[in-house]
């Protein structure tokens, strides 16, 4: 049986893979941070192991990765909201790359090769110009931020261990992925909180937003985890891809789509505090790299994702 260790296992994406590895049959097991995001994975909960751990500490990191001895590991555990590293960025530095540092040092240092799957962030690629759209992996990186700016730089050092120290590291460049569990830091999900509130009669009928204009390749997490798999298993060493629909929707997209799955009368209401200091017009990929090397590409159509998003929350409530 195959062991797979993931690190952030209990967070958004972390808990679709954990799912997705059990149903592969794999031993899974990984580090979470914080018990508040354990309602991800209580329903597979008793069949992996946890260790809780801050990434950016690296002897208790190292020593879980002796003890746990995986063929493969998938590093998800980052601090993933734009916001919160602008507010903190030695916190998102220190988790982002700093841990990205001890696990390569980590695997270095207990003798063994597992395959690695670094998962960078397509906000790597920042303030592209039109002439770049769609991007693909070879648009020069230029971030824009705390959080982007973090993942470019654990990218190239990935790149680095790969070249000098011989880890058999994989690099993915993941576009958006929204799907159910998701964080309502993040818009479908944000959006699809308020619309579940104003149902449910919580709040009033006026649902709060920011920049509508901005245009983003979402991919349904459940097709992303799946991409994830497919990277370690058909991915070549050293080599970077990017994972994404392929297709720019802009979020007033999203909200119109959410709202037409609701009955009730609901009024927008533009809020200053959504909109970001730096905003990126336009984020759109090419997957056709990752295509041609594993034959993958999204399945679940947006318009199910985003019905799933506003069920999850209408169960919440």
């Amino acid at each position: 049986m195959k062991k797979a260790f993931i690190t952030g296992i209990s967070g958004f994406a972390g808990s679709y893979l954990t799912e997705f590895l059990l149903d592969k049959g794999y031993q899974v097991s990984g580090t979470f941070y914080d018990k508040n995001t354990f309602t991800n994975i209580d329903d597979f909960i008793d069949k992996i192991e946890l260790f809780q751990c801050d990434v950016g500490e690296y002897d208790s990191f190292k020593n879980i990765i002796r003890e746990v001895n995986p063929d493969e590991i998938y590093h998800l555990a980052a601090i993933t909201f734009i916001p919160t590293s602008v507010s903190n960025p030695k916190t998102t530095f220190d988790t982002n790359l700093y841990g990205t540092l001890n696990l390569y040092n980590a695997v270095k240092e207990s003798g063994i090769n597992p395959k690695i799957l670094f998962v960078g962030s397509s906000d790597e690629y920042g303030l592209v110009k039109k002439s770049n759209i769609p991007i693909n992996e070879e648009c020069p990186l230029n971030p824009a931020n705390p959080y982007s700016i973090s993942k470019a730089s654990a990218d190239y050092l990935s790149y680095f261990y790969f070249i000098n120290n011989h880890l058999n590291i994989i690099r993915v460049r993941p576009f958006n992925h929204i799907g159910p569990r998701q964080s309502a830091e993040f818009v479908s999900s944000d959006f699809a909180k308020q619309i579940a509130e104003i149902e449910k009669g919580t709040r009033g009928s006026s649902i709060k937003v920011g920049n509508l204009e901005a245009q983003r390749d979402f991919t349904d997490v459940r097709d992303m985890v799946a991409a994830y798999w497919l990277a370690l298993q058909k991915g070549k060493a050293g080599d970077v891809y990017n994972l994404c629909s392929g297709k720019g929707v802009s979020i007033d997209n999203i909200l119109n789509s959410l709202l037409n799955l609701s009955e009730k009368k609901i009024r927008i209401t533009r809020d200053p505090e959504k909109y970001r200091p730096i905003n990126i017009p336009l984020l759109v990929g090419d997957f056709n790299k990752f295509k041609v090397r594993t034959s993958w590409k999204p399945l679940i159509p947006l318009e199910k994702t985003l019905e799933d998003i506003l069920n999850y929350w209408r169960e919440k409530y």
